[in-house]
């Protein structure tokens, strides 16, 4: 008597499903973290357009005085501290990336360790 073999055996199975699980495990934490990326990557974006207002608000009164952080992406809240005459800073969080804020400054106003009109800072990353 002749058996003809169809499928697979329960065995063959289980090792397909373990190696998927263990190539899921290994590809799952490289990705948790680039949905905050995208966020803080957009919070860079506004703070560089906020970097090009301010130049041209200096270059058509010579002041950053009056100076006012323009309108980020969705979800993106931008405000102006230190502002006088000589220097600005502007900062950004984003609704989806708590705990992050992005810093970016001129002049006076620049924040200790970061270049003059650089986004960055501690929580920006």
């Amino acid at each position: 008597m002749q058996r003809s073999r169809q499928g697979f055996t329960l065995i063959e199975l289980l090792i397909v499903v373990v190696i998927i699980g263990i190539l899921a495990a290994i590809a799952v934490p490289k990705f948790a973290d680039t949905k905050r990326k995208a966020y803080i990557t957009a919070m860079k974006s506004d703070l560089k357009n906020a970097v090009s207002a301010a130049e041209a608000w200096f270059a058509d009164n010579n002041s950053y005085s009056g100076f006012t952080a323009p309108t980020g992406s969705v979800g993106v809240t931008m405000s102006v501290s230190n502002l006088s005459n000589t220097g600005y800073t502007v900062s950004a969080t984003h609704d989806q990336a708590p705990g992050a804020t992005c810093t970016v400054g001129a002049g006076t106003g620049t924040p200790s360790g970061l270049l003059e009109g650089q986004p960055g800072g501690s929580t920006c990353k």
